[in-house]
C-alpha cells in the first residue's frame, strides 16, 4: 500500500500532498531501518496502512512539518494496541 489513493481521497492541495507522500516515505524507511517486526513481510502492509492514515489525520489537524509528522507516525507505533 502506498500514501497516494488515500491522499487523492482528502482535500491536500499538490504541495501538501507530495509532503505527505515523503513523510509516509522516510516514516516506513525508519522503521524498516529499526529491525521491528512491524516491518516484516507479513505485518508490512497493516503497518503501512496504519502510517499513511496516521499521517492524513495529523495533516487534516493543520501539521505540515515533514519531521513531525514522520517523528509522530513513529511514536503512534510505538504504542501498545
Amino acid at each position: 500500500m502506498t500514501i497516494k489513493p488515500l491522499i487523492e481521497k482528502g482535500s491536500f492541495d499538490p504541495e501538501t500532498a507530495s509532503l505527505l507522500a515523503s513523510a509516509f516515505e522516510v516514516a516506513w524507511e525508519t522503521v524498516q531501518k529499526s529491525g521491528s517486526p512491524l516491518a516484516e513481510n507479513c505485518n508490512a502492509p497493516m503497518t503501512r496502512e496504519i502510517m499513511a492514515k496516521r499521517i492524513i489525520e495529523t495533516a487534516q489537524t493543520g501539521e505540515r512539518d515533514l519531521q513531525r509528522l514522520v517523528e509522530d507516525t513513529i511514536i503512534f507505533l510505538a504504542q501498545p494496541r
